[in-house]
């Protein structure tokens, strides 16, 4: 007999087992042709100008980090508006269990909108915009041209 801790086991297994078994059938069935074409970067059909290794700003990481906080916030805020808010519980111990899930949630807040706080007043939440680079491009295609196609197309 497999116990309830055995059967989640055998769920992971089982996943783990399909997941692998899918990639290798479609490196099995999937076409395999590679040219010079397919093998060149894309960017939106455009060749790609400059390194494609860019640093991205430390901010988005920063702004990521700080909703993923509040997401995993509404994770135990959620449970406990469910679990301490049955009028059984409350009415037990005539509504101190309704005062000790309430001051403990207003702490666990508390103590989230101390580190907001505290991550604003550092400034780590402040965006500081870069100034665009514009690209000098020399193209053996006179500007007046450029100009007269999107006049012909109406862009």
């Amino acid at each position: 007999m497999v116990s309830e801790f055995g059967t989640i086991l055998l769920f992971i297994f089982a996943a783990i087992g399909l997941i692998i078994s899918m990639l290798v059938l479609a490196k099995l069935l999937r076409p395999h042709k590679p040219n010079e074409e397919k093998l060149t970067t894309y960017e939106s059909g455009e060749d790609p100008v400059g390194n494609a290794n860019v640093q991205f700003n430390v901010r988005f990481y920063v702004v990521a980090l700080v909703f993923l906080l509040f997401e995993v916030e509404l994770v135990f805020l959620f449970p406990w508006a469910v679990v301490f808010g049955q009028a059984t519980y409350i009415q037990q111990t005539d509504g101190l269990w309704g005062w000790f899930s309430l001051v403990e949630m207003l702490i666990f807040v508390g103590i989230l909108v101390l580190g907001l706080a505290y991550a604003w007043g550092k400034g780590y939440l402040d965006w500081v915009r870069p100034q665009p680079k514009v690209p000098i491009f020399e193209s053996k295609v006179p500007a007046d041209l450029y100009q007269k196609v999107n006049e012909k197309y109406g862009r």
